[in-house]
């Protein structure tokens, strides 16, 4: 499997270019997992703003970030950048739980994914940011 090289200087090495890229080369469940994800997220927010950061990790943001799609051997982890301070009412969190800022949706292989709370929790999180930035 090649690894992304987003430093080889191409113009075609956008953020989301190297999203799609990532999606591919995972080539299973976690790569299915993550482009759901990432549909739900631009659903919820159109205007989101993807980036690229530490050496290959999807972060999505709108006035500030909104959440984080790692991949692991065993699991795609969307981490909230505050997600301790939003309601989960269909406690989606399952991860990163013990922490005062951050939490964490751990999605294991034949995990169903409640798209309607998802989508209402990746909302929160963007309205938490707007009402933060003023």
């Amino acid at each position: 499997m090649k690894k992304i090289d987003a430093k080889d200087g191409s113009a075609s090495n956008t953020p989301s270019r190297l999203i799609d890229a990532r999606i591919k080369e995972l080539g299973d469940w976690r790569g299915e997992t993550l482009a759901h994800v990432r549909k739900l997220i631009r659903q919820a927010i159109p205007d989101v703003v993807e980036e690229w950061k530490w050496r290959g990790v999807p972060v999505w943001y709108r006035d500030g970030m909104i959440c984080t799609g790692e991949s692991y051997k065993t699991a795609v982890k969307m981490t909230f950048a505050k997600g301790a301070s939003l309601d989960d009412p269909a406690n989606l969190f399952n991860a990163s739980l013990d922490g005062n800022t951050r939490r964490a949706i751990d999605f294991h292989e034949g995990d169903k994914i409640d798209d309607k709370a998802l989508i209402a929790l990746i909302r929160a999180a963007a309205a938490l940011n707007t009402s933060a930035a003023r």
